[in-house]
């Protein structure tokens, strides 16, 4: 799981940083239209690609960290293994709609391919370009989804409840708040607090 993680890790920076050049991409489009009367051109394109491809890519980290926003007003209230069982569903219909919509994807991808199309924009962007780093972001995401499902029944089969609930259950507010104390230690620690 370590090595999933590392990967998952260097995705979400992938896609961070393609959402924050986006950003600069278009504060720079806005001040030269401002004060230039020049545009870019194309720099809202640009964006919506570094928008879907950076989400794509940020999925699977957030998945291990366990940081997609679930409602849980009852969930907290059940037994913890009827938690556990409506995660393991509850992720098995996340990984599930996405491996959905990598497949459909994989249609718009091969048909973008075979009718080399391009963005209406003045760009004129091959789509392949963009969509082959979607689906490369939606199918790790949905590897990780897969692998992180059979970690966690393998964990819950061998009796480790815990472990299995610290895999995919939700993130209580207990340890939202030691993950922020440890955070806070070791900034300590580097001296940057």
């Amino acid at each position: 799981m370590i090595g999933l993680r590392r990967f998952a890790r260097w995705g979400l920076w992938f896609g961070g940083a393609l959402v924050l050049l986006a950003a600069v991409l278009i504060g720079i489009d806005v001040l030269m239209r401002k004060f230039l009367d020049r545009s870019i051109g194309g720099a809202d394109e640009l964006a919506g690609y570094a928008l879907a491809i950076g989400t794509a890519w940020g999925l699977g980290a957030a998945l291990l960290d366990r940081a997609h926003i679930r409602i849980d007003s009852l969930y907290v209230l059940f037994p913890q293994k009827l938690r556990l069982g409506l995660d393991v569903v509850a992720l098995i219909l996340f990984v599930s709609f996405f491996a959905l919509t990598l497949w459909h994807g994989l249609g718009v991808v091969s048909q973008s391919w075979i009718s080399e199309s391009r963005s209406q924009s003045a760009l004129e962007t091959p789509t392949i370009i963009p969509q082959v780093l979607w689906i490369a972001g939606l199918l790790t995401f949905v590897l990780v989804g897969v692998i992180l499902l059979i970690n966690a029944l393998r964990t819950g089969v061998s009796g480790d409840l815990r472990g299995m609930a610290n895999l995919i259950s939700t993130r209580s507010a207990e340890e939202d708040v030691e993950e922020e104390i440890r955070d806070l230690k070791n900034r300590q620690l580097r001296g940057g607090a």
